[in-house]
């Protein structure tokens, strides 16, 4: 009897056997084809009775073969992409690209594109800025790529921002009475659209603390060059959609990424707004969009207030800004400040649509299709549509693709390379973010905890194992006797990844020390920092005036954070009726958002007298 491995080889030659019998019987009689036949399949049976475990193992390799099959086919791939994205945070990022690959293709072989993949008119608008090899991949590609995983983080996690920020919690106090009068003026949806806008602009003011266009880097530096005629630390693209809410800190591009990002999770049609110039034909953005019905609603990031309306009544359109000369006219301060676009210069505004190619792909639509329950986010825009209602709004010349969010991917691999490459710009590079981003405990704790935030899980949740932002922010807040004593504390060293090796001078380690010293610090004025802002988002105002006031902004504590904190205290204040005080805080000279600041306080002013 022939031995087990041998029988794959068996069941392959078999056939061309019978071939070969076949053949040689053509040329006999019938006898002669009886008696061949009658001994082949005598010998065939002989085979089998002399054989019976190859074919048992045959039979259980078809069995099992067959049942992985069928589980395979089974496996909810998209619940497995899903769970891998709730937590992202907690996974290699390597790996957890890989398995979120993995598993949506193996659901686009069970459930492949409808139809051959096609570019959308607009993106003609963005061609120019992406090489000629990448466009087809991005747009037409039918299968997954690792780079599509990005693009799917930020749809998973803006959605879930926007589900527990958009709230009546969230409301602005200043437009609460106009905003209920809209319910009958608007329609419910319209008015529901426009009131989570509203919410969405409001925590992305909040919790997105003002930097200027220009960035600093803090210390001397060897500027790298940087592709697409990009300059380092540049306006907006310096950082990415995903960086500047994870951050908690930007400029005005960056805030109206956050913001349209929010919106486009709600289904609430959003753009930048820009003017062309006349001259040039250089666009220049002054405020962002939302279209309601057949009105566009203006927002201005840079400075973190809506646009008032006519009579400084509740938020002003597009037609009131083109229409109306006192609507553009009452976003300056007179005496300090002057607002660089008149009614004369908006007339004619150019929508730029915070969308990446990959998020205009068929395979993106196709997914979004299949999402559903606590699944579903938006991954996919038809910019082509979204343009045509855009168009038909009084104001918009034109629509076209924002390139700065592509810039900032771009941006972003590129100032990596160089930081590799670097040592000085590596430094700054890796240690600004490093009390999240460093590969210590503390760094991984501290990142959760953020994680937390934004999904608005504040308090821990026992049953389920899940530990809160707020616990885990408070485990960030070092006391200073501590943090002094790291030079002598093994394990406050483990946790910040402080090693002295054998040979290491006494300077070297000491300025590692200091360093984590310093990182220590700056992370403990971050989580107080947050921790305030979950004390206000929480709806606890006594609190979060307690630690605005006298943790953030205490004298022994000052940080960056200190204009975003006054304004945030300000804000605390007015659902406190301390609207006295709140105007107080909003005029402090030299705060980055002074002007829009100023405008808040009139208008708090004016609803105080109304």
């Amino acid at each position: 009897m022939a031995s087990r491995n041998r029988s794959p080889l068996r069941s392959r030659t078999l056939p061309f056997t019978l071939w070969a019998v076949h053949s040689d019987a053509t040329s006999l009689g019938l006898l002669g084809t009886v008696l061949l036949g009658t001994v082949l399949l005598g010998t065939v049976l002989l085979g089998v009775a002399g054989c019976g475990d190859d074919a048992s193992v045959v039979k259980e390799i078809q069995v099992q073969r067959q049942a992985r099959l069928q589980t395979e086919t089974k496996q909810d791939h998209l619940g497995e992409v899903h769970r891998l994205l709730t937590r992202l945070i907690e996974l290699n990022p390597d790996e957890s690209q890989r398995q979120i690959s993995y598993h949506l293709n193996r659901w686009l072989e069970s459930a492949p594109l409808p139809e051959q993949a096609t570019k959308p008119a607009l993106f003609k608008t963005i061609a120019d800025r992406l090489p000629v090899a990448s466009r087809d991949e991005l747009l037409l590609s039918d299968r997954f790529v690792r780079s599509d995983i990005s693009h799917l983080r930020d749809a998973y996690l803006f959605g879930a921002i926007a589900k527990w920020i958009d709230s009546p919690r969230s409301d602005d106090p200043l437009l609460e009475n106009w905003l209920a009068e809209q319910q009958t003026k608007l329609g419910e949806s319209h008015a529901n659209q426009l009131r989570s806008a509203c919410r969405f602009f409001d925590w992305t003011v909040r919790n997105v603390a003002l930097e200027p266009f220009m960035a600093t880097p803090g210390m001397q530096l060897t500027p790298p060059e940087m592709p697409l005629g990009m300059v380092f630390q540049g306006a907006g693209y310096r950082q990415t959609d995903y960086e500047t809410v994870w951050r908690g800190t930007g400029d005005a591009l960056q805030r109206t990424g956050v913001f349209t990002q929010l919106c486009r999770q709600a289904g609430v049609t959003a753009a930048l707004l820009a003017v062309p110039s006349a001259e040039t034909g250089e666009l220049a953005p002054w405020a962002v969009g939302v279209l309601i019905g057949s009105d566009v609603y203006l927002f201005e990031p840079a400075l973190g207030v809506f646009v008032p309306g006519p009579n400084q009544v509740g938020i002003a359109t597009l037609a009131d800004a083109r229409t109306d000369a006192s609507v553009m006219r009452r976003l300056n301060i007179p005496g300090f400040f002057d607002y660089p676009f008149s009614k004369q210069e908006v007339q004619q505004n150019i929508a730029l649509l915070n969308v990446l190619p990959v998020g205009m792909s068929s395979r993106m639509q196709h997914l979004e299709s299949r999402l559903t329950g606590d699944r579903r986010m938006t991954v996919y825009s038809d910019v082509d549509e979204i343009a045509h209602k855009l168009d038909a709004a009084s104001g918009i010349a034109g629509v076209r693709i924002w390139d700065v969010p592509l810039l900032a991917e771009v941006y972003h691999t590129a100032l990596e390379q160089a930081a590799q490459r670097d040592p000085m710009l590596g430094f700054w590079y890796y240690s600004r973010w490093a009390i999240m981003d460093a590969n210590v405990e503390s760094s991984r704790l501290f990142s959760l905890a953020r994680w937390r935030h934004l999904h608005g899980e504040f308090d821990s949740d026992d049953e389920n194992h899940i530990e809160g932002a707020r616990p885990l922010y408070l485990s960030q807040r070092k006391p200073e006797f501590e943090i002094a004593d790291l030079r002598i504390d093994v394990n406050l060293q483990m946790a910040y990844g402080i090693r002295r090796e054998l040979g290491m001078p006494t300077e070297l380690y000491d300025r590692q020390v200091q360093q984590a010293q310093n990182m220590i610090r700056l992370g403990k004025q971050t989580a107080t920092y947050w921790l305030s802002l979950i004390q206000y988002d929480d709806g606890r105002y006594d609190t979060a005036e307690t630690w605005f006031r006298k943790r953030v902004l205490d004298d022994s504590q000052l940080s960056h954070w200190v204009p975003a904190a006054r304004y945030n205290l300000g804000r605390t204040i007015e659902h406190l009726d301390e609207q006295e005080q709140a105007v107080e805080l909003y005029k402090t000279s030299g705060d980055i958002q002074e002007h829009g600041n100023r405008i808040r306080a009139r208008l708090l002013l004016k609803s105080e007298a109304d």
